[in-house]
């Protein structure tokens, strides 16, 4: 088979290693990690505009290198060929390889943060101006340092605000580093590691697993780990253990 994969460039070096292993001749277009960041709305517009550039007459499927995200695939439509989503409720669900062991190792571990190869170096700054622009963040003042709300909002309303929007980092107090088997050395478990000792985290190493990233490639796609949605039909949310559904799209 022929397929074209849209994926989030977070998965850069995984999603390069199961394509070359792949039985199949699949091409692969990235969006920056900063696609999460403008919206669920404007995620899926970006993402749609993605597949309905896919040249259906060349390519016997649509794969997407995404997992629900916050609502980013809901609402996409695939044309005349299917498109092929992992039941995944983010990445990590991809980079662990299982939607089921990623909820029992999150509930098992409350407050972690994963970091992988392509989070270290891919997801601070492979952010578009465009989509800093239009990012969340920007809109509420997220990415404003210290000082500069001070400047905007006063001393006394500057450190409330301060502490209100980063009060979610306290949450966590545990860096886990997910290896997979990609890494060119080891600078990006060091990095991890590291960070954690400057924030007085625990750090904790696991190995990840390609082989959903792989299927995905691969094919055929089981029912039980990927949603193929016919031609005509839309993603939705599902919230329960399939994640996501196929819905009939409305003319």
């Amino acid at each position: 088979m022929r397929l074209k994969l849209i994926g989030c460039d977070v998965l850069y070096r995984e999603t390069c290693a199961v394509v070359a292993r792949s039985v199949n001749m699949v091409d692969v277009e990235f969006f920056p990690k900063g696609l999460h960041d403008i919206g669920s709305e404007g995620m899926s517009a970006r993402l749609q505009e993605a597949v309905d550039r896919v040249d259906e007459s060349r390519y016997e499927a649509a794969l997407l290198g995404y997992g629900l995200c916050n609502n980013g695939v809901v609402g996409l439509r695939a044309r005349s060929i299917p498109l092929v989503i992992p039941r995944a409720h983010d990445c990590i669900t991809l980079f662990m390889g299982d939607k089921a062991r990623y909820l029992e190792y999150f509930h098992s571990h409350p407050g972690v943060y994963f970091k992988t190869s392509g989070w270290i170096e891919r997801g601070g700054d492979s952010k578009s101006e465009e989509l800093s622009q239009q990012s969340i963040q920007h809109k509420l003042g997220l990415n404003l340092k210290y000082q500069q709300l001070v400047e905007k909002y006063g001393e006394e309303n500057a450190q409330y605000i301060f502490e209100t929007l980063h009060a979610h980092q306290t949450r966590y107090s545990q860096f886990t580093f997910i290896e997979m088997g990609v890494e060119p050395d080891g600078r990006f478990e060091r990095q991890a590691r590291e960070a954690a000792e400057r924030r007085g985290w625990k750090f904790e190493k696991i190995q990840g697993d390609l082989g959903l990233l792989q299927r995905l490639v691969d094919g055929p796609w089981d029912e039980r780990d990927y949603l193929v949605v016919p031609p005509g039909w839309r993603v939705r949310g599902q919230y329960d253990e399939g994640v996501i559904a196929a819905q009939e799209a409305q003319p």
